[in-house]
């Protein structure tokens, strides 16, 4: 299927002919993300199944290396993962396709190019900006689109040197860093989402003025970090106490294990492979057939209210409000950072059923 052997996780499949809720995770997740949503959806009626996707798990047959060729990785190409997916299940319409973080963006896509698969679509935490525009009226412009954006240097020439995380979740070493850091695999892990949650006491986001480099740095460091620092050494600064972590319900030990185990066998590389595809020219040139379309059916935004996510784009927020036609009013979840299905399953459940009753 599109080049891929897909493991994913399932319930409600015990009874036939039930809707299909389609659950897709981001970065640093796994489909094991959704385990608090599944079985409360399932209970409702319907069949919920969450993949692994290219670059993270136990799916195989992507290209785990620091590629050149980032083709596979291109979002046309992950959209056609999942149709691909959807059709291997004997679906041929989905009820509610539901993306967190990156996989936000493939359930946005999804939803854009194929409206007549997917009824509903429900976008987590990274919000969706679509595509820039086509040049216009070229006769008398240049028909070429720039691309070039200063902010990197900009934010290396504050007086506090940063860099912006997508930059370094870009480079060579950034796989061997959080998989060979000084504090191990485990401790990254749970200090990355720690760090990320409603639970690290300074995550108190707000909308952010401009893309400009004193702007950015507002946000925490997991998203601006220090230029002379790697992820594992920034994360490594907020680890959590021992008692926090025996009191933490959302993520227990036995959790982060399965988290561990995971990136312990695959590394990081094929899911840090989609921060380098999206901003390569290739992927951009291709979804600029898709430039000035809308997203047509049901949508509904759901993030943690103290998420940063929501804001590391200025503008991207009311944005996708333009771009998705019939977008219910957006729902920022109190006590719910980054990993809001993780954080607060029980909210998250109950905005994805009032969502998918108020299209019935």
């Amino acid at each position: 299927m599109n080049g891929l052997d897909i493991h994913y996780l399932e319930s409600g499949y015990e009874s036939p002919n039930r809707p299909l809720i389609v659950l897709l995770h981001g970065f640093p997740e796994l489909s094991f993300s959704w385990r608090f949503v599944m079985k409360p959806l399932a209970d409702q009626g319907f069949h919920v199944v969450a993949p692994d996707q290219r670059g993270f798990g136990k799916t195989t047959g992507w290209d785990n290396t620091y590629t050149e060729d980032l083709s596979t990785y291109h979002h046309i190409n992950l959209v056609r993962d999942i149709l691909g997916f959807v059709n291997a299940l004997g679906y041929e319409s989905v009820e509610c396709l539901i993306g967190h973080d990156s996989g936000a963006g493939v359930a946005g896509w999804s939803s854009l190019i194929r409206p007549d698969v997917y009824k509903s679509v429900i976008m987590k935490s990274a919000p969706f900006g679509g595509v820039q525009p086509l040049p216009f009226d070229t006769k008398k412009s240049s028909a070429k689109v720039d691309f070039t954006d200063s902010i990197y240097d900009d934010l290396a020439e504050l007086d506090r040197p940063r860099k912006h995380y997508q930059q370094y979740y870009r480079t060579l070493q950034a796989n061997k860093d959080l998989m060979q850091s000084d504090i191990g695999l485990r401790t990254f892990i749970r200090s990355y989402y720690y760090h990320k949650s409603a639970d690290w006491p300074k995550n108190n986001p707000y909308p952010l003025e401009s893309w400009s480099a004193t702007e950015l740095s507002k946000m925490p460091t997991y998203y601006i970090m220090d230029l002379d620092e790697d992820m594992a050494e920034t994360v490594a600064k907020v680890t959590p106490s021992q008692e926090y972590i025996q009191a933490c319900t959302w993520l227990s030990e036995e959790d982060i294990a399965v988290y561990e185990a995971e990136y312990q066998r695959t590394g990081f590389q094929g899911g840090l492979n989609w921060y380098r595809a999206s901003a390569s020219e290739g992927n951009r040139t291709k979804l600029e057939l898709f430039s000035g379309m809308n997203i047509i059916i049901p949508s509904l935004f759901i993030s943690g209210k103290q998420d940063w996510g929501s804001f590391q784009r200025p503008g991207t927020l009311e944005k996708m409000q333009k771009i998705c036609t019939k977008m219910k009013p957006i729902e920022f979840i109190d006590g719910a950072g980054h990993w809001v299905q993780q954080e607060q399953p029980e909210k998250v459940v109950t905005s994805i059923l009032n969502f998918i009753k108020s299209n019935s």
